[in-house]
């Protein structure tokens, strides 16, 4: 056996190795890859120092140079913008075309291929049930590749999502079934490589023993923040979200001096994980959070549920990952976290302080390989004071905010001749009383569990929040006015949504239909909007989400002069027509393929044909580049003759290119 495997493993080290692949070309790309944040490294790759021990057959290898250091760009558990990464990043030293070995004996049940995701994709049923998937692929082996080619130009299409029966494609452990790329949503060359168990939850690879990977770091902590959880809740003396930068010492990190507290906290940390061989920033599975020696909280990622991939909302503090991009490991379960990496937690996490001693919090961090390292920090009991010294001076005389189910509203004082501060609810009016304040600055804190201003008078001026519903979580709620519907599905909300929406027309004539205050939906909810303008060209025109100065294509289907679409985050939005049409940069075309750059100016790129004498003729795209190429069904075959390329945006503007190929 061990014979057959240096065999075996000595032709994978090549990627000219095999004769389906003698011609393939590495291609070097800028050094980056999807998934983790880059730090400086450097290093050199070595054969392991001793023999690996001989393998079991029931046992998975590793499918990328078994036996040989990995690097890592990404792990299992790790928090994305959208969702939790659910296997291995395994990077190819940012080359395309190193082979991909299957990590255990059964047969190819699934292959596809797309322009963004996991691009041109295996997965491998195994069994014992588990399916193995490999992501982000160059290109297939012979067999199945051949298959998938031959489906694509079957089906007249370039996007494939074929399934397999047992026996059709079936494969051996160490069988080169595919070549690493940089496919789909890839952020540069690598393979992703997941492990399913039959329930389609994703496993920690980590956990199957592969020795290519070696980490003897532990975790890092960069910054701690601090939430009030609650209305009369205070971090040193204030309410809100505070972050502080840790000092590190050896494997502790810490915060010097105590942190004032008051009422029920909840903390959040930025932290990752590094992994030898790599210079990325992983995500950190094992956390558990100490008060006084007695655990109160802990998480541990070892399994993911593929349909609660939204879940991760409910992790991360969705405001800061929206505004700033950053993600922090929320320490503390909210209402609507439903996700199973709590199962041995004491509670959730949660903190009352204790009003009259000092409390020594402990946070240790662990990785898979069982390094540790902890952050440490006092928090010191502190009954709420009206006036603090150290307020900082407003830049503008009025900003307000919401935090959960308060409304905190900022503004310089007031002259005491303009009279008291009024809320306007429901017909009703309460005089309002700063929560603290200073000579430059008062603040107000407003339970809206109990009220949802209409209005706020406050130093002769007036503030309008805009609520229109108190929307509850895990009922269908449904909403109407003049300018927007909306209804939120059963479970669409992670907690109640104090719901704003406003209309206005902005000074170049755009409608603007806002929905707030910052929430992610577990599921799209469907919105109507009504607006006031006429559009003359409703195949062209759309809803648009507002980003800044730019606009990402919502789309929606117009009736009886209303457009609806199903937005899964709240924001602005507008109604834009899209005339122009996409654009066609010629890269080259000759009798072996034809390769373009295409882009769109508004709506962006929604389908694309070419065609060689009128015969349909494959097309693979990779929407991050916007470099689109021909494939040959019969590589023999030249291309020749009249040859076209339509490409359609969203709106269905088309532009069409057309060359005599001689």
């Amino acid at each position: 056996m061990r014979n057959y495997w240096n065999l075996k493993l000595s032709k994978l080290w090549s990627p000219y190795s095999t004769p389906d692949y003698a011609n393939h070309r590495l291609k070097i790309l800028p050094l980056l890859v999807a998934g983790c944040s880059m730090f400086w490294w450097t290093g050199a790759y070595a054969q392991l120092s001793k023999p690996e021990p001989e393998r079991a057959e029931s046992q998975y290898i590793f499918p990328i140079r078994p036996g040989t250091p990995a690097s890592l760009s990404g792990t299992m558990g790790e928090l994305r913008s959208t969702h939790f990464h659910t296997g291995l990043d395994i990077r190819t030293n940012n080359e395309i075309g190193w082979p991909v070995v299957a990590a255990q004996s059964g047969y190819i049940s699934r292959g596809g291929v797309s322009s963004a995701g996991y691009g041109n994709v295996l997965y491998v049923k195994h069994p014992d049930g588990n399916t193995t998937v490999y992501g982000h692929l160059d290109k297939f082996s012979d067999a199945v590749g051949n298959y998938i080619l031959k489906e694509r130009y079957r089906r007249k299409t370039s996007n494939i999502d074929l399934y397999f029966r047992e026996g059709q494609f079936p494969v051996k452990k160490g069988d080169t079934i595919a070549f690493a790329g940089n496919s789909g949503s890839s952020g540069g060359p690598h393979l992703h490589f997941d492990i399913r168990n039959p329930s389609n939850l994703a496993l920690n690879p980590m956990s199957y023993g592969f020795n290519e990977i070696r980490d003897n770091t532990p975790p890092v902590a960069t910054k701690i923040a601090f939430k009030t959880l609650d209305i009369n809740s205070r971090i040193n003396d204030r309410f809100g979200r505070f972050e502080f930068y840790l000092q590190r010492s050896g494997s502790d990190y810490l915060l010097s001096q105590p942190i004032l507290a008051h009422g029920t906290i909840g903390f959040e940390l930025l932290a990752h994980d590094i992994v030898d061989n790599a210079r990325f920033k992983c995500g950190v599975n094992h956390i558990e959070v100490y008060a006084d020696s007695l655990l109160i909280f802990k998480q541990h990622i070892q399994q993911l549920n593929l349909t609660q991939a939204r879940g991760i909302y409910t992790v991360m503090d969705f405001k800061k990952l929206s505004n700033e991009g950053t993600r922090f490991y929320r320490l503390y379960q909210e209402d609507g976290n439903n996700l199973h990496f709590y199962g041995s937690s004491p509670g959730n996490g949660k903190l009352k302080v204790n009003p009259t001693k000092q409390t020594n919090i402990k946070i240790v961090m662990k990785d898979f390989h069982g390094n540790t390292s902890t952050v440490r920090f006092r928090l010191k009991p502190s009954e709420p004071i009206s006036e603090l010294v150290t307020l900082e001076s407003l830049k503008t005389d009025l900003t307000w905010d919401i935090e959960d189910n308060t409304l905190v509203l900022s503004s310089k004082p007031c002259d005491p001749e303009s009279g008291s501060p009024i809320i306007y609810a429901q017909g009703k009016t309460t005089e309002l009383k700063p929560a603290y304040f200073n000579n430059t600055r008062d603040v107000y804190l407003i339970d809206l569990r109990k009220q949802q201003p209409d209005s706020i008078t406050l130093c002769e001026k007036v503030v309008v929040p805009g609520f229109k519903a108190l929307v509850p979580s895990g009922v269908e709620y449904k909403y109407y006015s003049d300018r927007i519907d909306i209804r939120f599905p059963d479970k669409a909300l992670y907690d109640t949504l104090y719901m704003i929406a406003r209309y206005e027309i902005k000074n170049d004539s755009l409608e603007f239909f806002s929905i707030g205050p910052q929430a992610a939906f577990s599921r799209g909810i469907v919105a109507t909007l009504k607006p006031l303008q006429s559009y003359t060209n409703p195949k062209a025109t759309a809803v648009y989400r507002v980003r800044g100065r730019s606009y990402s294509y919502e789309g929606g289907e117009w009736a009886q002069g209303k457009i609806t679409f199903y937005p899964r985050e709240t924001g602005d939005f507008t109604i834009l027509t899209d005339t122009i049409p996409p654009a066609i940069s010629r890269i080259y075309v000759n009798n072996q393929a034809a390769r373009f750059r295409i882009s769109d100016n508004l709506s962006g790129i929604a389908g694309y044909e070419a065609n060689i004498n009128g015969k349909w003729l494959l097309l693979n795209y990779d929407a991050k580049t916007g470099i689109i190429v021909t494939e040959r069904l019969n590589p023999k075959e030249p291309l020749k003759g009249d040859f076209s390329l339509t490409v359609t945006d969203q709106a269905g503007n088309k532009k069409t290119y057309t060359q005599k190929i001689p």
